[in-house]
């Protein structure tokens, strides 16, 4: 019964560790797609009101 529990919750760490890596994953690619945001934007606004 104790190794049932021991496994239990060494799962749950690898649940929670698998968890805390996607919610980084998730904060990289919000950053990255601000940062292109960015990018783009200054791009927009240094060429003045060209259009293509």
């Amino acid at each position: 019964i104790a190794q049932k529990e021991e496994a239990g919750i060494q799962l749950q760490a690898e649940e929670f560790d698998l968890m805390a890596a996607a919610a980084d994953l998730d904060e990289i690619e919000e950053v990255k797609a601000n940062y292109i945001l960015m990018a783009n934007l200054q791009q927009a606004s240094s060429s003045g009101t060209q259009t293509d």
